[in-house]
């Protein structure tokens, strides 16, 4: 079934250890933290406030039970395949190779979605066309791919700092928010029409669930930004000085965190002007608080600062993007020569230049193919459904696969065990099949999720014809045998 390769092949294809708690904490909430900025604010359309909190609600409580699988699972399993090597040892290669998939797309697309949203502050902060926008799209990549391959200890570095900076720059407005907050007037201003659509409701103090549960479910896709990506840590796992002690503590407290940011954004953001309903279709609703608590007269400011988030987060998912090709290239399930590392560096160079370059092909083709107005829109919103909904996949999968471990493999050591355990895992699977289940109902969502459906079919015909023939014993393929024998 596995190739044989010489010595020089993993010699190539190197990682080197860096990494603790505080620089894997800062890249499980750098990776998410674009999301309390900007994306998540279209659900106040679907559920209005009461709606949405409720849906926001659901998708932390998954999100809860997905991270003590993960911290499980990565204890035990401490290498950088993270979702790909969990399902691979529990459902053989098949189920390692699709699970990845459903990650690939989820890595891949969203960095290409952040830097769309950084792209747009900018261009309104230094005035410049529409038509300068790939431009921006280009130099983002360009210089944060760099800083990732120019070596680990600067891209944790880095990862570190514009974390911390992005949680201060929300603490500000928070603390900016508080005197002036008005939840009745501005957060509940979104009422249902005769028609079923929403309206605004002058004067605020409307329903808490204008559309009811129904509403309320419908939001779920888009509550799932406020978390999207905590999930990428096991991929550090190489890069991590003690994975099974430090990889665990690492993805709950950076959970704990993003709760709590999360309840705050959702309460402060929408309760002070202009309120819920036209927070709805901005695509800068921290900038639109910072706004009414500040004023215009700082609005380029402003805007810079609420950058911040927005490069924490695509600085961080590059970081990811480049490890989960880099694992599937290593074990030969994508073309092998994506997993050579940088000969210095010990970084995945051509993984990363690979992804980005899928991702920038899409992103033109979408611009040029549709036009600036309608590419922009495809890029925020298509490609964010896409990522989502191989998120979403990756979600049921690898819960699945801790499901299976417990089952098949109870005497494998554990260093972490979930307080959870099996209960937390089903939840995890239920909510986010109930998402996935919305993307499909939404017609909205629908073309995001065909799309992952032509990704996937291309995938599974790569595999079958090729990659399954030419697969490599590394570190999780041989951790995967041993487990089972």
């Amino acid at each position: 079934m596995y190739q044989p390769v010489d010595p020089a092949y993993f010699a190539r294809r190197g990682l080197r250890r860096y990494a603790g708690v505080a620089s894997l904490w800062a890249l499980g909430v750098g990776a998410v933290i674009s999301g309390h900025y900007s994306g998540w604010n279209l659900g106040l359309l679907a559920g209005g406030w009461g709606g949405f909190a409720l849906a926001t609600l659901l998708v932390a409580l998954m999100y809860l039970g997905l991270v003590f699988c993960i911290a499980e699972m990565g204890a035990a399993l401490p290498h950088t395949g993270g979702a790909y090597s969990f399902a691979r040892t529990a459902m053989g290669p098949w189920g390692g190779f699709v699970t990845g998939l459903c990650e690939n797309v989820e890595y891949v697309l969203t960095p290409a979605v952040v830097v769309s949203f950084l792209a747009t502050y900018l261009a309104a902060v230094l005035e410049t066309p529409a038509a300068w926008m790939p431009v921006y799209w280009v130099a983002g990549y360009a210089i944060f791919v760099a800083l990732n391959v120019y070596g680990v200890e600067l891209s944790f570095r880095v990862t570190v700092i514009v974390t911390l900076a992005a949680l201060a720059c929300l603490a500000v407005f928070w603390v900016s928010a508080l005197p002036v907050a008005d939840f009745g007037r501005f957060a509940l201003n979104v009422g249902a029409g005769p028609d079923g659509k929403p309206v605004e409701i002058q004067g605020g103090h409307g329903p808490l669930l204008p559309f009811g549960l129904k509403g309320a479910l419908a939001a779920l896709p888009f509550a799932v930004w406020l978390f999207l990506a905590i999930e990428q840590l096991p991929l550090a796992a190489e890069e991590s000085v003690d994975p099974q002690r430090d990889m665990p503590r690492g993805i709950v407290l950076g959970l704990l965190t993003l709760f709590v940011s999360a309840a705050l954004i959702l309460w402060l953001n929408p309760s002070v002007a202009p309120g819920s309903f036209a927070l709805a279709t901005s695509g800068e609703p921290l900038l639109e608080g910072l706004r009414a608590t500040f004023g215009t007269k700082f609005a380029k400011l402003l805007a810079l600062v609420a950058c911040v988030g927005l490069v924490a987060s695509f600085h961080t998912i590059l970081f990811a993007k480049g490890r989960q090709i880099y694992s599937l290239s290593r074990a030969g399930y994508f073309p092998r020569f994506l997993s050579i590392t940088h000969p210095r560096h010990k970084t995945p160079h051509v993984a990363l230049l690979a992804g980005s370059g899928v991702a920038l092909l899409l992103m033109l083709v979408l611009w040029f193919g549709m036009g600036a107005e309608k590419g922009v829109a495809a890029i925020q919103g298509m490609l964010l459904n896409m990522a989502v909904a191989g998120a979403m996949l990756s979600y049921f999968l690898q819960a699945a696969s801790f499901i299976v471990l417990r089952h098949r493999l109870p005497a494998l050591e554990r260093p972490y065990r979930s307080p959870f355990g099996v209960a937390g895992a089903v939840i995890t699977m239920v909510l986010a099949a109930m998402t996935l289940a919305f993307q499909l109902l939404d017609p909205v969502f629908v073309s995001g999720v065909l799309g992952v459906g032509v990704w996937f079919a291309l995938g599974i015909a790569w595999f079958a014809i090729f990659g399954r023939r030419r697969l490599v014993l590394s570190p999780e393929e041989q951790f995967a045998q041993e487990a089972r024998d």
